[in-house]
Parts: structure tokens; sequence; C-alpha cells
């Protein structure tokens, strides 16, 4: 399994291509031929970029949703249909497609931030933007059950 961490500063070129940093190359070339998914965060204006079988196993649970369900349909819906395959190229690159630029209103300068099984992609602006307000959200609530555990 792969295992994405830090934060990459990279920079998207006029045709919409990013550079994959030359350090999970080899790796994602292994696990899955070179192949990676991008689909939208629906809670933030950024992508998530999962390699292609990490995005099966994401893939199967959506669908083993109930469709009758309609926040469940939304959901299949929103992250299947923004779902795109692309292929890293000899150079590393990937194309991301104008629909998912536009959602993460991505221009030239990008964040890519490592999520253990998949990156977020973010435009620096809006990386920069969100930032700060994240650590005062993490820095004045109270922990959630899932975390009160967590030891760092």
């Amino acid at each position: 399994m792969l295992f994405f961490r830090g934060i990459n500063a990279i920079n998207m070129d006029t045709k919409g291509r990013i550079a994959i940093p030359k350090r999970y190359r080899e790796s994602i070339a292994e696990a899955s031929d070179k192949q990676l998914v991008a689909t939208i965060d629906l809670h933030s204006p950024c992508l998530l970029l999962y390699t292609l079988d990490e995005w099966e196993v994401i893939e199967r649970k959506l669908m083993a949703l109930p469709n009758v369900d309609p926040q469940a349909r939304l959901y299949q819906r929103l992250l299947l249909g923004h779902a795109t395959e692309m292929e890293m190229d000899g150079q590393g690159r990937v194309l991301i497609p104008p629909m998912l630029r536009e959602h993460a209103k991505l221009e030239k300068a990008a964040v890519l931030l490592g999520q253990g099984n998949k990156f977020e992609l973010w435009s620096q602006a809006e990386w920069e933007a969100s930032r700060p307000e994240m650590l005062d959200e993490a820095a004045t609530q109270q922990p959630s059950e899932a975390l009160t555990n967590l030891s760092l």
C-alpha cells in the first residue's frame, strides 16, 4: 500500500498538466500501472487523487450504497460522476480535465497534499486562504469521539 505524506508545491502548465513529485512516481507505476483517478472533494475546493487500485476500493463502497437513499445517490452521482482516470506520462505528468480544474480553482501555482491513501490537489491561493481557518478550527473545537484517543 502506498502512503502519501507532506505538502508539495507544484505548478500546473498551460495545458492543465501537473507533475507528480519524483519520490512517488515509481510506487504509483508499480501499484497501478501509472494510473491515477481524480474526483472532486465534496467539502473543500480541492480534488482527490487516488491510485487506480485504491480508487477501485472506494468505488466499490460507493456502488454498494443503496440507490434509494437520496444522500447516498447524491454522493454516488458527484463522486463517481466526476471520477476521471489519468495516466502518468514518461515525465510523471497527469492532465487534469477542465471541469475538475474549475472545481478546485486551479491555476498555475498548486499544492499537492499527501493524505495517506490519496493526495488532495489545491490551488495555492485556496490552500493559503483555507489553511489558517483549518488551524483555528482544529485549535478551538473539541475533538470528536473518534479523535479522543489520538495521542500525538
